[in-house]
């Protein structure tokens, strides 16, 4: 019964999973949120382009009346109104053409613009949520690193407190050595405590990027191998990245479709040609007379057959200032998309040359740390004898171990600081 409690429970709750960043922007990218309305709206501009084509269809309707009319009456064999009830069946088919419309046509080119802006939009949300969950991402792993450089300081100054005690009751060593290290211990505690709630909160930000509301897997990062810096040193480096940009070739797409509708406003100056086609037929019954008085159903519905065709031309000639309206409003509209790149064009170049700044000085940063980094590792060795040999004071050491912990962690951060520039700068050279 205990095993059969245990398995319940771990039903319930299932291990822990493990991603990596990669893993961490393939579940972004088609389950969050603003990436399933512009999925939606992908869609929603594909079946516009179905309904503007059918604008160019005819309309075709059939109607059935059946009426009853009671008192005066026309009577439909001598054409003079009696005091006469009658049953009216009538029978009509009619089909509507528009021949011509330069809106129906125009209607075309927009939606089928309006589709491509509407997937240039899709990808921009796709980029935008990957470089939120890039950027959460590090800040996670940068934060989980500087918490597991103070935990391993806590426990080594632990162990050194009880081989210091050690030594103070053999008289190696005087009692202030412990009184030092157990002050420190109590302030890298409370640094334990902040990094912790910075960890944390830095794992919830991460699990918001993804839309993930169950905190049940933990994020872990591959052994990526840093990226050459030659790429930045190309003179059309910003240029070729703006030009693929998805917020770039939105706005672009975003400027064509406002200028079709200039054309689309422009449209109501010229005339439409419409044609119409009608058949119908009718049935007559005066009520209460015998049959011989009343022609039969199927003779009345030959003998009363009438078709019409129509053809119409319609000119406006003056619309109360709508279509110039219209159209004034229209070109405003395509100023106003021009503004708007322009302003794209200057927040990308901004964010694209802040990536190259910041992964040039992050890979130098790397570069440095790195070569100095075995002289480090040897200088705490160094202490690290000494100070088993009595050579230097525990609270000595103590800032020799740590300055050597820190620079283990700058090495770490840095190397993630060069990778996250890295993931972004795929973000943006990704295109559509």
């Amino acid at each position: 019964m205990k095993n059969f409690i245990f398995l319940f429970f771990v039903g319930l709750f299932p291990a822990q999973q493990t991603w990596n960043l990669q893993q961490c922007l393939d579940y972004a990218s088609s389950h969050h949120p603003l990436i399933k309305q512009a999925t939606v709206n992908v869609t929603k501009n594909d079946k516009l382009i179905t309904g503007a084509k059918g604008m160019l269809l005819p309309s075709v309707g059939a109607e059935v009346k059946h009426t009853y009319s009671f008192g005066s009456s026309i009577n439909q064999l001598s054409n003079q109104r009696e005091a006469l009830n009658t049953q009216y069946d009538q029978l009509t088919a009619q089909a509507d053409w528009n021949l011509f419309n330069w809106k129906n046509i125009l209607d075309i080119s927009l939606s089928k613009l309006n589709k491509e802006t509407s997937t240039y939009k899709l990808k921009l949300a796709q980029n935008k949520v990957k470089l939120n969950v890039i950027q959460m991402f590090f800040a996670y792993q940068n934060s989980r690193s500087w918490l597991e450089v103070l935990e391993t300081q806590i426990s080594g100054i632990q162990d050194q407190i009880k081989r210091t005690e050690k030594e103070v009751e053999i008289g190696n060593r005087p009692k202030s050595d412990v009184y030092d290290i157990k002050a420190n211990l109590g302030t890298l505690q409370e640094q334990w405590v902040s990094a912790k709630n910075q960890r944390d909160q830095a794992k919830i930000n991460l699990l918001n990027a993804l839309s993930v509301t169950q905190d049940s897997m933990d994020f872990v990062m591959n052994s990526d191998t840093l990226s050459s810096e030659a790429e930045f040193h190309d003179p059309d480096f910003t240029k070729k990245l703006l030009e693929k940009n998805p917020a770039y070739q939105s706005v672009i797409a975003e400027i064509k479709a406002q200028e079709k509708k200039e054309d689309v406003a422009k449209a109501g100056y010229l005339p439409t040609l419409n044609g119409s086609y009608s058949w119908s037929t009718f049935y007559n019954k005066v009520l209460g007379k015998d049959s011989s008085f009343n022609m039969s159903f199927s003779d009345q519905l030959s003998q009363n057959k009438n078709q019409s065709v129509f053809f119409g031309l319609n000119i406006p000639v003056f619309n109360k200032l709508q279509v110039k309206t219209n159209v004034e409003l229209a070109k405003l509209n395509v100023i106003n998309s021009r503004y708007d790149k322009e302003l794209i064009i200057n927040d990308l170049t901004q964010n694209i040359n802040s990536i190259r700044a910041q992964f040039l000085n992050a890979q130098e940063k790397y570069n440095l740390l790195d070569a100095n980094f075995e002289n480090q590792k040897r200088s705490f060795q160094k202490s690290e004898e000494k100070y088993k040999e009595g050579l230097i004071d525990a609270y000595s050491f103590f800032i020799v171990r740590n300055g050597w912990l820190q620079a283990n962690y700058n090495l770490i951060n840095s190397k993630n600081d060069v990778i996250l520039q890295t993931e972004l700068l795929k973000i943006m050279e990704s295109g559509f």
